[in-house]
Formats: structure tokens, sequence, C-alpha cells
């Protein structure tokens, strides 16, 4: 098949897959495909460093990684602070509040960039990406993986405390602090 005859196939496979809306279906690939050699990286350095892979891990590990996934995600993809990141693949929209974000992704010019800029605004989606890391690391290099799991871990219990916090604090002045 000619490059021509492959373009025209993928824009008529584009079309039909999602002809109302644009979906960056080459970008995906480009992401899938980083994904994959990240993971395969990965795999191939616990290899050559002869750590050892767990048959099981640990049930503290799943749930310190868990919650640790969980808050990373959040605070690669809506923190306000890392929005310097996100910025040349989305756009400012508004704040969502407690620090964080609403951004849209900047352009349809690229869809590698438009992929990224939906990976980056996205903690689902990152998630997958964090989690990948973070276990890599916990065979890696667990002792400090475990550190940097834990800090994490505290801050997003730290932030369940300060909304739990702010919510005591609305009821027992009688609505919202903001509107006096």
């Amino acid at each position: 098949m000619t490059q021509g005859g492959l373009k025209q196939k993928v824009a008529r496979l584009r079309q039909a897959y999602a002809p109302h809306e644009y979906r960056p279906l080459g970008g995906y690939l480009a992401a899938m495909g980083t994904y994959a050699t990240v993971t395969a990286s990965l795999a191939g350095l616990v290899r050559a460093t002869g750590k050892p892979v767990p048959d099981r891990p640990a049930p503290a590990d799943v749930v310190l990684l868990s919650i640790a996934t969980h808050k990373l995600s959040r605070l690669l993809s809506k923190d306000a602070i890392t929005s310097p990141l996100r910025a040349p693949f989305t756009r400012y929209d508004h704040p969502i509040g407690s620090g964080e974000v609403m951004e849209h992704v900047r352009d349809r010019g690229s869809s590698t960039r438009h992929a990224i800029g939906e990976l980056l605004s996205c903690p689902f989606c990152l998630a997958v990406w964090v989690a990948t890391g973070l276990t890599g690391g916990l065979v890696l290099a667990p002792r400090l993986t475990r550190l940097v799991a834990t800090a994490l871990t505290a801050v997003a219990a730290s932030d369940f405390l300060q909304m739990g916090y702010a919510v005591a604090q609305r009821a027992a002045e009688g609505g919202d602090p903001d509107e006096k």
C-alpha cells in the first residue's frame, strides 16, 4: 500500500470512528506506544539489575501506592502550581476549588499534542502512568518509593482532613463563611 493510500485509509477510519467529533487517534497511538516503551524499559531495567519481583505485592504496599497514585495523579493533572507543566498542552478555564484548576485541551493542531493535553488534564488517565512508575519504583528502589508514597499518602489524608474541617467549620458557623 502506498503512503497516500494508507493516509486515506486512516482518514476513513478516523471519520468512521467519530464522524461528529475530533478524536486524535494518531496521538492516542503515540501515547500508547510511549507507555509501552516506558513499561518495557522498566521491565528491562528490572531484569538487567536482577531485582526480585514479588509474587504478590504486600497489601500494605497496594494501599500505599493506591493512595499515592491518587494524590500524585491529581497533583499533576489539576493542581494550580503544576499548571506550567500542562500549559503547552492545555488552556486554563477556571478554578475548581481546593487549589485545583479546570483546563481544556489547548488545540487540535497536532493529534499528539491533543492526546498529551487529554492525558495531563485527566487524573484518571494519568493514574495508569503514575501507578506504573510507582510500581516500577517499588521493585527498583523500594525504600525510596515507599518514602515518597508515604509523603503523598500523608498529603492526601491531609487534603481530606482540610476538607472535613472546612465542612465542620461551615456547619458550626451556620453556613458558608465566605458569605459573611
